[in-house]
């Protein structure tokens, strides 16, 4: 298999932790590139020019970072990140992760494009406030929870990404200083071996 994605995607590290969780690693090769050059190899695997895009031993390609996680959880059943016994709970993580790190994404996307000032607009000042609830959110369903050492699924996995990805580029947001319970739990998934190899750079 073939993966293309670049060091600071969100969505393409989504990917290379379940990668790893699952130990797949080895089974895929890495095919660095930067999305917004059109690179012509990503292009022919995923017209739209996006990562992560993984091109399967069977030259299927697939785009969608959660996509491409069901995908693999299906290619090998050990360590499962979708456990059918709570299906809709991992789901229902893994949304909110999501949509954190989609509000967070486009936010840096818009100012790199349209400056700082793009916050001020509408449809910035609507991603802060989706950015505000879903910490809120995520921090009474995490408050008091403790990461199982052994055990980690995909919607914690998206969760941990989007609020590592947030103290990244939008580090302004502080919410490790207004969520500290949420933070001890992030403190202790970034410990895996799987976020300390993906680490943003």
């Amino acid at each position: 298999m073939e993966l293309y994605l670049n060091a600071t995607s969100p969505y393409a590290r989504l990917v290379r932790i379940v990668l790893m969780e699952k130990g797949l690693a080895d089974a895929v090769t890495l095919k660095w590139c930067d999305p917004w050059a059109d690179d012509a190899d990503l292009l022919k695997a995923n017209p739209a020019g996006r990562i992560p895009a993984l091109v399967t031993e069977e030259g299927t390609t697939l785009s969608e970072s959660l996509l491409i996680a069901v995908y693999l959880d299906s290619v090998s059943p050990d360590k499962p990140m979708i456990p059918q016994d709570s299906l809709g709970d991992v789901l229902h993580l893994a949304g909110l992760g999501q949509n954190l790190m989609d509000a967070a994404f486009t936010t840096v996307i818009a100012r790199k494009h349209y400056g700082k000032e793009i916050d001020e607009s509408e449809l910035g000042q609507r991603r802060s406030r989706a950015i505000q609830r879903l910490l809120k959110q995520l921090s009474s369903e995490f408050g008091e929870k403790q990461q199982q050492a052994s055990n980690i699924n995909l919607g914690e996995i998206a969760i941990a990404v989007a609020l590592d990805y947030l103290a990244f580029r939008l580090p302004e947001v502080s919410w490790k200083e207004e969520y500290p319970q949420l933070q001890a739990w992030h403190e202790g998934v970034i410990a895996r071996e799987s976020f300390q190899e993906t680490a943003f750079v």
